[in-house]
Protein backbone atom coordinates (compact mmCIF):
# COMPACT_ATOMS: atom_id res chain seq x y z
CA UNK A 1 0.00 0.00 0.00
CA UNK A 2 3.00 2.56 1.01
CA UNK A 3 4.13 1.78 -2.40
CA UNK A 4 0.81 2.33 -4.16
CA UNK A 5 0.71 5.52 -2.00
CA UNK A 6 3.98 6.72 -3.55
CA UNK A 7 3.16 5.95 -7.37
CA UNK A 8 -0.13 7.68 -6.77
CA UNK A 9 2.16 10.92 -5.56
CA UNK A 10 4.49 10.41 -7.88
CA UNK A 11 1.91 10.66 -10.67
CA UNK A 12 0.24 13.99 -9.16
CA UNK A 13 2.88 15.56 -8.85
CA UNK A 14 4.23 14.78 -12.34
CA UNK A 15 0.53 15.85 -13.65
CA UNK A 16 0.67 19.44 -11.92
CA UNK A 17 4.44 19.79 -13.25
CA UNK A 18 2.61 19.03 -16.69
CA UNK A 19 -0.38 21.64 -16.09
CA UNK A 20 2.24 24.08 -15.06
CA UNK A 21 4.33 23.62 -17.88
CA UNK A 22 1.91 23.50 -20.43
CA UNK A 23 0.39 26.87 -19.02
CA UNK A 24 3.36 28.67 -19.46
CA UNK A 25 3.70 27.82 -22.62
CA UNK A 26 0.52 28.84 -23.75
CA UNK A 27 0.90 32.16 -21.46
CA UNK A 28 4.17 32.80 -22.53
CA UNK A 29 4.48 35.60 -25.21
CA UNK A 30 7.27 36.53 -27.53
CA UNK A 31 8.81 39.99 -27.76
CA UNK A 32 7.20 41.84 -30.15
CA UNK A 33 10.13 44.17 -30.92
CA UNK A 34 12.54 41.81 -33.05
CA UNK A 35 9.16 40.32 -34.80
CA UNK A 36 8.01 43.47 -35.93
CA UNK A 37 11.47 43.97 -37.53
CA UNK A 38 11.30 40.40 -38.78
CA UNK A 39 8.70 41.07 -40.53
CA UNK A 40 9.48 44.25 -42.05
CA UNK A 41 12.95 42.61 -43.50
CA UNK A 42 10.54 39.53 -44.76
CA UNK A 43 9.54 41.71 -48.04
CA UNK A 44 11.85 40.56 -51.23
CA UNK A 45 13.34 43.10 -53.31
CA UNK A 46 12.17 44.35 -56.78
CA UNK A 47 8.33 42.34 -56.11
CA UNK A 48 5.30 44.19 -56.38
CA UNK A 49 4.47 45.75 -53.07
CA UNK A 50 0.89 46.12 -51.34
CA UNK A 51 -0.08 48.61 -47.88
CA UNK A 52 -1.20 45.66 -45.32
CA UNK A 53 -1.70 45.26 -41.73
CA UNK A 54 0.36 42.90 -40.27
CA UNK A 55 -0.02 40.95 -36.43
CA UNK A 56 3.79 39.93 -36.03
CA UNK A 57 2.67 39.16 -32.34
CA UNK A 58 0.61 38.94 -29.51
CA UNK A 59 -0.05 41.95 -28.24
CA UNK A 60 -2.31 45.40 -28.04
CA UNK A 61 -3.45 46.88 -31.12
CA UNK A 62 -0.53 49.43 -30.85
CA UNK A 63 1.59 46.05 -31.52
CA UNK A 64 0.17 45.92 -35.15
CA UNK A 65 1.97 46.87 -38.02
CA UNK A 66 1.02 49.11 -40.62
CA UNK A 67 3.95 48.39 -44.12
CA UNK A 68 4.33 47.44 -47.74
CA UNK A 69 4.58 43.49 -47.92
CA UNK A 70 4.90 41.24 -51.14
CA UNK A 71 1.53 41.45 -53.34
CA UNK A 72 -0.25 37.97 -53.62
CA UNK A 73 -0.40 36.26 -56.92
CA UNK A 74 -3.32 34.06 -57.84
CA UNK A 75 -2.77 30.38 -57.93
CA UNK A 76 -4.45 28.28 -60.47
CA UNK A 77 -7.33 27.66 -58.05
CA UNK A 78 -7.71 31.10 -56.62
CA UNK A 79 -8.84 34.21 -57.06
CA UNK A 80 -7.13 37.87 -56.60
CA UNK A 81 -9.31 39.96 -54.59
CA UNK A 82 -8.28 44.07 -54.42
CA UNK A 83 -9.37 44.67 -51.22
CA UNK A 84 -12.39 48.01 -51.21
CA UNK A 85 -13.85 47.23 -47.66
CA UNK A 86 -13.45 45.26 -44.46
CA UNK A 87 -15.13 44.57 -41.20
CA UNK A 88 -13.84 43.90 -37.69
CA UNK A 89 -14.70 41.27 -35.62
CA UNK A 90 -14.22 40.37 -31.29
CA UNK A 91 -12.07 37.26 -33.18
CA UNK A 92 -9.53 40.11 -34.62
CA UNK A 93 -8.49 41.44 -31.74
CA UNK A 94 -8.66 37.91 -29.76
CA UNK A 95 -6.44 36.88 -32.07
CA UNK A 96 -4.71 39.47 -32.01
CA UNK A 97 -4.02 39.10 -28.29
CA UNK A 98 -4.28 35.65 -28.29
CA UNK A 99 -6.70 35.07 -25.39
CA UNK A 100 -8.30 33.04 -24.58
CA UNK A 101 -4.89 31.33 -24.28
CA UNK A 102 -5.92 28.08 -25.66
CA UNK A 103 -6.90 29.02 -28.83
CA UNK A 104 -3.27 29.33 -28.80
CA UNK A 105 -2.56 25.67 -29.43
CA UNK A 106 -4.33 26.81 -33.15
CA UNK A 107 -2.93 30.54 -33.80
CA UNK A 108 0.44 29.69 -32.49
CA UNK A 109 2.18 29.16 -28.77
CA UNK A 110 4.29 32.09 -28.22
CA UNK A 111 3.28 34.05 -31.67
CA UNK A 112 0.65 33.56 -34.18
CA UNK A 113 1.37 31.38 -36.95
CA UNK A 114 0.28 34.03 -39.31
CA UNK A 115 0.77 37.16 -39.45
CA UNK A 116 -1.81 38.13 -41.32
CA UNK A 117 -4.84 40.43 -40.13
CA UNK A 118 -8.58 41.11 -40.53
CA UNK A 119 -11.11 38.38 -42.00
CA UNK A 120 -14.23 40.16 -43.68
CA UNK A 121 -13.55 41.52 -46.78
CA UNK A 122 -15.03 42.87 -50.15
CA UNK A 123 -13.84 43.97 -53.26
CA UNK A 124 -13.20 43.79 -57.12
CA UNK A 125 -11.61 40.29 -58.59
CA UNK A 126 -8.40 42.07 -60.22
CA UNK A 127 -6.79 38.21 -61.59
CA UNK A 128 -7.60 34.87 -61.65
CA UNK A 129 -6.10 31.37 -62.29
CA UNK A 130 -5.98 29.20 -64.85
CA UNK A 131 -8.92 26.66 -63.43
CA UNK A 132 -10.90 29.57 -61.67
CA UNK A 133 -14.81 29.20 -63.58
CA UNK A 134 -16.73 30.89 -61.06
CA UNK A 135 -15.33 34.54 -61.05
CA UNK A 136 -14.23 36.63 -63.72
CA UNK A 137 -11.69 40.04 -63.23
CA UNK A 138 -13.80 42.95 -62.60
CA UNK A 139 -16.26 40.75 -60.54
CA UNK A 140 -17.83 42.49 -57.08
CA UNK A 141 -17.18 39.82 -54.49
CA UNK A 142 -16.80 39.86 -51.04
CA UNK A 143 -16.08 36.48 -48.19
CA UNK A 144 -13.92 35.93 -45.81
CA UNK A 145 -10.38 34.94 -45.72
CA UNK A 146 -6.99 36.10 -43.66
CA UNK A 147 -5.62 39.25 -44.96
CA UNK A 148 -8.58 41.36 -44.95
CA UNK A 149 -6.94 44.22 -43.17
CA UNK A 150 -4.96 44.65 -47.11
CA UNK A 151 -4.87 46.15 -50.13
CA UNK A 152 -5.16 42.82 -52.18
CA UNK A 153 -5.70 39.29 -51.08
CA UNK A 154 -5.81 35.67 -52.71
CA UNK A 155 -9.00 33.16 -51.78
CA UNK A 156 -9.47 29.89 -53.11
CA UNK A 157 -12.83 29.84 -55.38
CA UNK A 158 -14.08 27.27 -53.64
CA UNK A 159 -13.85 28.39 -50.20
CA UNK A 160 -15.99 31.41 -48.72
CA UNK A 161 -16.42 34.24 -51.54
CA UNK A 162 -19.53 35.24 -53.79
CA UNK A 163 -20.90 37.94 -55.61
CA UNK A 164 -22.29 40.86 -54.19
CA UNK A 165 -25.68 42.25 -55.12
CA UNK A 166 -25.88 45.05 -57.33
CA UNK A 167 -27.16 47.41 -54.85
CA UNK A 168 -24.84 46.43 -51.82
CA UNK A 169 -22.09 48.73 -51.49
CA UNK A 170 -18.63 47.51 -50.71
CA UNK A 171 -18.53 48.45 -46.75
CA UNK A 172 -22.49 47.09 -46.38
CA UNK A 173 -20.82 43.36 -47.61
CA UNK A 174 -17.23 43.68 -46.21
CA UNK A 175 -19.58 44.00 -42.32
CA UNK A 176 -21.54 40.44 -43.38
CA UNK A 177 -19.26 37.32 -43.40
CA UNK A 178 -18.40 36.43 -39.86
CA UNK A 179 -21.57 37.78 -37.77
CA UNK A 180 -23.62 37.07 -41.20
CA UNK A 181 -22.90 33.85 -41.17
CA UNK A 182 -23.20 33.20 -37.33
CA UNK A 183 -26.10 34.55 -37.42
CA UNK A 184 -27.92 32.66 -39.86
CA UNK A 185 -26.40 29.20 -38.61
CA UNK A 186 -27.64 30.14 -35.40
CA UNK A 187 -31.00 30.34 -36.48
CA UNK A 188 -31.51 28.17 -39.19
CA UNK A 189 -29.20 24.94 -38.85
CA UNK A 190 -29.44 25.37 -34.83
CA UNK A 191 -32.33 27.18 -33.77
CA UNK A 192 -34.12 25.37 -37.06
CA UNK A 193 -36.19 28.73 -37.11
CA UNK A 194 -39.84 28.14 -38.39
CA UNK A 195 -42.51 30.51 -39.62
CA UNK A 196 -44.71 31.62 -36.15
CA UNK A 197 -41.58 30.98 -34.05
CA UNK A 198 -40.71 33.28 -31.06
CA UNK A 199 -37.13 34.28 -31.16
CA UNK A 200 -35.52 36.83 -28.55
CA UNK A 201 -32.20 38.07 -29.29
CA UNK A 202 -30.07 39.14 -26.25
CA UNK A 203 -27.62 41.56 -27.76
CA UNK A 204 -29.76 42.78 -30.76
CA UNK A 205 -27.28 45.90 -31.67
CA UNK A 206 -24.40 44.35 -31.54
CA UNK A 207 -22.98 42.53 -35.12
CA UNK A 208 -24.17 38.84 -34.69
CA UNK A 209 -27.49 40.87 -33.78
CA UNK A 210 -28.49 43.01 -35.94
CA UNK A 211 -28.62 39.89 -39.04
CA UNK A 212 -30.26 38.03 -36.09
CA UNK A 213 -33.10 39.96 -36.40
CA UNK A 214 -33.46 40.72 -39.99
CA UNK A 215 -32.78 37.00 -40.86
CA UNK A 216 -35.24 35.53 -37.83
CA UNK A 217 -37.34 38.63 -39.76
CA UNK A 218 -36.91 36.73 -42.80
CA UNK A 219 -38.12 33.16 -41.99
CA UNK A 220 -41.25 34.56 -40.72
CA UNK A 221 -40.46 35.25 -37.13
CA UNK A 222 -41.99 37.13 -34.02
CA UNK A 223 -38.80 38.83 -32.66
CA UNK A 224 -38.04 40.51 -29.31
CA UNK A 225 -34.59 42.00 -29.30
CA UNK A 226 -32.82 43.03 -26.00
CA UNK A 227 -30.61 46.23 -25.71
CA UNK A 228 -30.33 49.19 -24.33
CA UNK A 229 -32.69 51.90 -24.35
CA UNK A 230 -30.74 54.54 -27.23
CA UNK A 231 -30.57 51.45 -29.23
CA UNK A 232 -33.89 50.07 -29.76
CA UNK A 233 -35.04 52.65 -32.41
CA UNK A 234 -32.32 51.57 -34.56
CA UNK A 235 -33.09 47.39 -33.66
CA UNK A 236 -36.84 48.31 -34.16
CA UNK A 237 -36.10 49.67 -38.24
CA UNK A 238 -34.57 46.39 -38.39
CA UNK A 239 -38.03 44.75 -37.88
CA UNK A 240 -37.78 44.05 -34.48
CA UNK A 241 -41.22 43.28 -33.30
CA UNK A 242 -41.04 44.13 -29.76
CA UNK A 243 -37.95 45.51 -27.62
CA UNK A 244 -36.78 45.28 -24.21
CA UNK A 245 -33.93 47.23 -22.23
CA UNK A 246 -31.72 45.45 -20.00
CA UNK A 247 -31.21 48.15 -17.92
CA UNK A 248 -34.65 48.34 -16.67
CA UNK A 249 -36.24 44.92 -17.37
CA UNK A 250 -35.10 41.16 -17.35
CA UNK A 251 -36.27 39.21 -19.72
CA UNK A 252 -36.01 35.52 -17.89
CA UNK A 253 -38.72 37.71 -15.38
CA UNK A 254 -41.30 38.54 -18.07
CA UNK A 255 -43.51 35.77 -18.48
CA UNK A 256 -43.04 35.23 -21.96
CA UNK A 257 -42.21 31.99 -23.81
CA UNK A 258 -39.50 31.76 -26.73
CA UNK A 259 -39.03 29.16 -29.42
CA UNK A 260 -35.50 29.93 -29.28
CA UNK A 261 -32.72 32.61 -27.69
CA UNK A 262 -29.87 33.71 -29.36
CA UNK A 263 -27.63 34.87 -26.57
CA UNK A 264 -24.86 36.86 -27.83
CA UNK A 265 -24.33 38.16 -23.77
CA UNK A 266 -24.62 35.17 -21.64
CA UNK A 267 -25.65 37.16 -18.78
CA UNK A 268 -28.34 35.01 -17.27
CA UNK A 269 -28.23 31.48 -15.85
CA UNK A 270 -29.18 28.60 -17.86
CA UNK A 271 -32.12 28.01 -15.31
CA UNK A 272 -33.29 31.05 -15.57
CA UNK A 273 -33.38 30.84 -19.79
CA UNK A 274 -35.13 27.34 -19.29
CA UNK A 275 -38.14 29.63 -17.04
CA UNK A 276 -38.73 31.54 -20.76
CA UNK A 277 -38.49 28.36 -23.48
CA UNK A 278 -40.83 26.41 -24.89
CA UNK A 279 -40.54 23.05 -23.75
CA UNK A 280 -39.08 22.03 -26.94
CA UNK A 281 -37.16 25.87 -27.42
CA UNK A 282 -33.17 26.01 -28.22
CA UNK A 283 -30.87 28.51 -26.26
CA UNK A 284 -27.79 28.93 -29.03
CA UNK A 285 -25.01 31.02 -27.28
CA UNK A 286 -22.37 32.78 -29.20
CA UNK A 287 -21.39 35.46 -26.55
CA UNK A 288 -19.72 34.32 -23.54
CA UNK A 289 -18.05 35.06 -20.12
CA UNK A 290 -14.46 36.51 -20.86
CA UNK A 291 -11.38 35.24 -19.03
CA UNK A 292 -7.72 34.27 -20.34
CA UNK A 293 -8.09 30.97 -19.57
CA UNK A 294 -11.28 28.97 -19.19
CA UNK A 295 -13.59 31.72 -19.12
CA UNK A 296 -15.26 31.35 -22.67
CA UNK A 297 -15.70 27.99 -21.84
CA UNK A 298 -18.25 28.10 -18.55
CA UNK A 299 -21.10 27.79 -20.63
CA UNK A 300 -20.83 25.66 -22.41
CA UNK A 301 -19.45 23.30 -19.66
CA UNK A 302 -22.49 23.97 -17.56
CA UNK A 303 -24.37 23.51 -20.49
CA UNK A 304 -22.96 20.01 -20.94
CA UNK A 305 -23.90 19.18 -17.09
CA UNK A 306 -27.26 20.75 -17.40
CA UNK A 307 -28.82 19.29 -20.95
CA UNK A 308 -29.51 16.02 -19.33
CA UNK A 309 -31.82 17.31 -17.00
CA UNK A 310 -33.57 19.71 -18.84
CA UNK A 311 -36.28 19.50 -22.67
CA UNK A 312 -34.88 22.17 -23.98
CA UNK A 313 -31.14 22.53 -25.95
CA UNK A 314 -28.14 24.57 -25.07
CA UNK A 315 -25.83 25.10 -28.26
CA UNK A 316 -22.48 26.88 -27.93
CA UNK A 317 -22.42 27.48 -31.76
CA UNK A 318 -18.78 27.27 -33.40
CA UNK A 319 -19.99 29.18 -37.14
CA UNK A 320 -18.23 27.28 -40.51
CA UNK A 321 -17.53 30.20 -43.30
CA UNK A 322 -19.64 29.14 -45.80
CA UNK A 323 -19.89 30.50 -49.58
CA UNK A 324 -23.38 28.85 -49.67
CA UNK A 325 -24.59 30.66 -46.70
CA UNK A 326 -22.78 33.71 -47.94
CA UNK A 327 -24.65 33.26 -50.80
CA UNK A 328 -27.77 33.46 -48.75
CA UNK A 329 -27.44 36.40 -47.16
CA UNK A 330 -26.60 38.27 -50.62
CA UNK A 331 -29.72 37.11 -51.84
CA UNK A 332 -31.53 38.53 -48.61
CA UNK A 333 -29.93 42.17 -49.02
CA UNK A 334 -30.47 42.26 -52.82
CA UNK A 335 -34.51 41.47 -52.24
CA UNK A 336 -33.79 44.21 -49.56
CA UNK A 337 -34.75 41.61 -46.46
CA UNK A 338 -31.42 42.43 -44.48
CA UNK A 339 -29.37 45.43 -44.80
CA UNK A 340 -25.82 46.15 -42.72
CA UNK A 341 -25.95 48.37 -39.91
CA UNK A 342 -22.54 49.99 -39.67
CA UNK A 343 -21.53 52.18 -37.26
CA UNK A 344 -18.21 53.58 -37.54
CA UNK A 345 -15.76 53.33 -40.76
CA UNK A 346 -12.33 53.73 -40.28
CA UNK A 347 -9.13 54.09 -42.83
CA UNK A 348 -6.48 51.21 -43.29
CA UNK A 349 -3.86 53.16 -40.95
CA UNK A 350 -6.47 53.17 -38.38
CA UNK A 351 -7.27 49.70 -37.51
CA UNK A 352 -5.71 49.73 -34.18
CA UNK A 353 -8.36 52.65 -33.19
CA UNK A 354 -11.05 50.30 -34.89
CA UNK A 355 -9.92 46.97 -32.88
CA UNK A 356 -10.21 49.53 -29.40
CA UNK A 357 -13.34 50.10 -30.38
CA UNK A 358 -14.54 46.55 -31.02
CA UNK A 359 -12.81 45.44 -27.80
CA UNK A 360 -15.04 48.63 -25.74
CA UNK A 361 -18.18 46.35 -26.42
CA UNK A 362 -20.07 49.74 -27.67
CA UNK A 363 -20.48 49.16 -31.47
CA UNK A 364 -23.98 49.36 -32.58
CA UNK A 365 -24.15 47.10 -35.49
CA UNK A 366 -20.37 46.97 -37.93
CA UNK A 367 -16.89 49.34 -37.49
CA UNK A 368 -15.81 48.90 -41.02
CA UNK A 369 -12.29 49.26 -42.51
CA UNK A 370 -12.04 51.46 -46.24
CA UNK A 371 -9.52 51.24 -48.16
CA UNK A 372 -10.90 53.42 -50.85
Amino acid sequence: MKLLGKIFRGLLVLLVLVVVVGAFMLSNTSDCGPLRTAALNSVVADVPLMTAVRTPCYGSPDDMLLAEFEKPVAGDDEVLVNVKAASVNPLDWHYLRGLPYFMRLMSGLNKPDDLRSGVDFAGVVEAIGKNVSQFKVGDRVFGGRSGAFGEYLVIPEDRAITHIPDNVSFEEAAAVPIAGVTAIQALRDLGQIKAGYKVLVNGASGGVGTYAVQIAKSFGAEVTGVSSQKNHAMVKALGADHMIDYKSSNYTENGEKYDIIIDNIGNHSFGANTKVLTPDGKLVMIGGAKGDWIGPMINPIKALFTAPFVDQEFIMIMAEMRADDLGVIAGLMGEGKVRSQIDRQYSLKEVPEAIRYSESGRARGKIIINMQ
